[in-house]
């Protein structure tokens, strides 16, 4: 561990909160020198929203049909983030576009994890179209959030090489895999000091961070 205090996270979640899982694990484990102080939810039938409760974290429920439009809902989630100390914002499985300002706002202390390898396939359904593509290779990206959809500078990938018995199921269960390792690191880089926002633009280790880092994802299946 660093002699700093641990990097304080909010992590919003609409559905089963996998890499939520992931990542305040990766934390409770000292694998990361960060820590999660509040996990935001849209949904009240998440799953993950219980699963944040059973790891004792500390969380809130903002439900998007309970606001009569997109900018009511969003000063209700920017009031939740200041309830709480954090330096990090991480959209893990967060099914919710937000607007160009609520993004600026956060510019360079929000990242995103997106199915496939940006700047390939942005947007839904991943796998299949993958799959329908006949592409040799897969994976999953950790980015900064940026206005655009699935836009932003890209920090560290998985790459899976495409096998011919996978179906969309399993491919999406290894890319999950593979995202549960990318999404901790990335933010065990930003706790170290190493990956930092500078002019606007990523930074890895003194040095503009040009294409992002890969990373051949090879665990069984």
């Amino acid at each position: 561990m660093s002699a700093h205090a641990a990097l304080p996270l909010a992590i919003l979640i609409s559905g089963r909160g996998s890499n939520m899982v992931a990542i305040a694990q990766a934390c409770a484990a000292g694998r990361i020198d960060a820590r999660v102080n509040h996990v935001i939810c849209d949904r009240a039938d998440a799953p993950g929203l219980v699963r944040a409760r059973e790891l004792g974290l500390a969380t809130s429920l903002i439900e998007r049909t309970a606001f009569t439009d997109a900018a009511a809902f969003e000063a209700a989630l920017l009031a939740a983030l200041e309830a709480h100390a954090h330096e990090l914002v991480a959209l893990a499985g967060f099914m919710r576009i937000l607007s160009r300002k609520f993004v600026a706002r956060y510019a360079g202390k929000m990242l995103n994890i997106h199915p496939s390898l940006l700047p390939n396939y942005r947007g839904l359904n991943t796998h299949g179209r993958v799959l329908e593509a006949q592409d040799t290779h897969h994976g999953a990206s950790v980015h900064f959030v940026t206005a655009e959809l699935d836009s932003g500078p890209v920090v560290l990938q998985s790459r899976i090489p495409l096998l011919p018995e996978y179906t969309e199921q399993t491919l999406a269960q290894r890319v999950q895999a593979s995202e549960h390792i990318i999404y901790p690191k990335v933010i065990g880089w930003i706790a170290q000091r190493r990956l930092i926002w500078r002019e606007d633009q990523p930074w890895f280790d003194g040095e503009p961070l040009e294409r992002p880092i890969v990373e051949e994802f090879r665990a069984p299946p």
